[in-house]
């Protein structure tokens, strides 16, 4: 999650099964969502409690407290990191929090659920484009006239019973206005449930919809500025109205980096417009991509977010993405399932006895395919994109040799493995072997996807920069 501004409020904390045990204590979160209550003393002061605290065995799981600006703040998943105990000075303990709800205080058992979550995805205004701003100029008069008109919200249905929403926030000038008048618009998006559903069934939803619009911008984004609302927390408006409140929410949300990524409209795989009459069907297509191909989904994106401080790490996610889809994709064996247990039930019979249990895990796996078979599949239907037979062919060798020598080290192959800009050249072919396969996952047709690929000279320069 990209927290711009780190906040750090002041207050008190206690555990909500011992409300009269308040103490003081500073919340801190910072980039990243990651957030740390620091706290003057500890929540148990009692024998048991400090050797379980001083030993690590004390799982705090909620607090809630009262701090500074924002009031009532419940904090979930929670267990000390530090703890200091000082016999007659002053005790200062560290709390790690994994979600901070800012502006309501849950009790100790009491479940958390939500039924709308609100956030914003970086990029998602680039990605969008649609704009309620327009500016008429009379240059012969030497006049300007801005007129804004809100966009409508686009809504879909999810195939997991949400809604989806695309919608727009807005500032508009303050009054009176002298020497400057400003609009801001802000797109978001809003899942919506009419049954109350628990915080993590949100959070899943939102990082499978920022990872679709990290791929779609082929760039690594963040989670923003996140809200809830449930209909049993309502907030009076006068006129005996009231309406949902809005909590505010914090956790350490992925995808992440630290560095906000410059998104430009020219360098995405695709862009909203490209969609939006068959989005329904584009978003409920990423979402059970995510039931089949969770795990090469997962190792793509931890490449492409940096998580690999060297290179090489992120050659070997790539390969194991790639590896990872052909397996949930296919079932393509080296033989049929009979031929090859008769062959096994030969083997082990004729086999020592000493050695049967040996020879049996061995071939355990022994009518899975080739690595460089599944390279060469997965590369197939989109043999046009990779030059000639041959350019293909040696594509494939060299994933598998550097592969192979990058986890067994063998000293045979150190020669024919990658290393260096030829070793980040494979893993850009990589990287573009995969769009091109989720592109088809989404449910892009294939002259679509001739398409994106003429216009992505991002996606060119993967395959064909040498």
């Amino acid at each position: 999650m990209r927290v711009k501004e780190k906040i750090e409020k002041a207050g008190y904390f206690w555990l909500p099964s011992t409300p009269e045990r308040k103490i003081p204590g500073t919340l801190v979160i910072r980039d990243g969502g990651n957030i740390e209550l620091e706290v003057v003393g500890l929540f148990d002061e009692s024998i048991d409690g400090l050797n379980k605290a001083l030993n690590g065995q004390y799982e705090l799981g909620r607090i809630v407290g009262h701090i500074e600006k924002f009031g009532l703040v419940t904090l979930d998943g929670c267990f000390y990191k530090t703890t200091n105990v000082s016999f007659g000075g002053i005790s200062k303990s560290s709390v790690y929090v994994n979600k901070a709800l800012l502006g309501v205080a849950y009790n100790e058992n009491e479940e958390i659920l939500f039924n709308t979550f609100k956030f914003s995805v970086e990029g998602i205004d680039e990605w969008v484009g649609i704009s309620g701003i327009k500016v008429e100029h009379q240059f012969e008069n030497k006049t300007a006239s801005i007129i804004y008109s809100p966009p409508e919200e686009i809504s879909v249905n999810l195939s997991n019973g949400m809604k989806l929403l695309i919608t727009f926030s807005w500032t508009l000038p303050g009054f009176p206005n002298i020497r400057e008048a400003k609009i801001t618009q802000k797109t978001y998006f809003k899942l919506v449930s009419t049954q109350g559903l628990s915080l993590d069934d949100f959070i899943s939803s939102a990082y499978k919809i920022a990872t679709l619009v990290g791929f779609a911008v082929d760039k690594t984004v963040c989670i923003e500025q996140v809200s809830a609302t449930s209909d049993a927390i309502v907030q009076n408006v006068g006129n005996d109205k009231t309406i949902p409140a809005s909590i505010s929410i914090y956790y350490p949300s992925l995808p992440f980096t630290e560095i906000e990524p410059k998104i430009d409209w020219h360098r995405m795989l695709f862009r909203f417009i490209q969609i939006k009459d068959d989005l329904e069907r584009i978003v409920n297509n990423w979402f059970k991509a995510y039931d089949k191909i969770d795990p090469a989904l997962n190792l793509y994106f931890s490449a492409k977010a940096g998580v690999h401080k060297y290179l090489d790490g992120k050659f070997l996610a790539l390969v194991q993405a790639l590896e990872s889809y052909h397996r949930r994709t296919s079932n393509e064996k080296s033989m049929d399932d009979a031929t090859f247990k008769t062959i096994v039930n030969n083997l082990i019979k004729h086999c020592p006895e000493e050695h049967r249990e040996w020879l049996s895990g061995k071939l355990q796996y022994g009518n899975e395919i080739s690595l460089a078979r599944r390279i060469k599949n997965i590369i197939e239907p989109l043999k046009h994109f990779f030059g000639t037979s041959r350019d293909r062919k040696n594509l494939v060798r060299k994933i598998v040799d550097t592969r192979n020598y990058l986890t067994h080290y063998d000293e045979s192959l150190k020669s024919r493995a990658a290393e260096g800009r030829e070793l980040w050249l494979l893993c850009l072919k990589m990287e573009a072997i995969f769009q091109l396969h989720l592109l088809h996952v989404l449910g892009f047709t294939r002259e679509q996807i001739e398409s994106i690929f003429k216009n992505s000279k991002e996606l060119q320069r993967k395959i064909k920069e040498i």
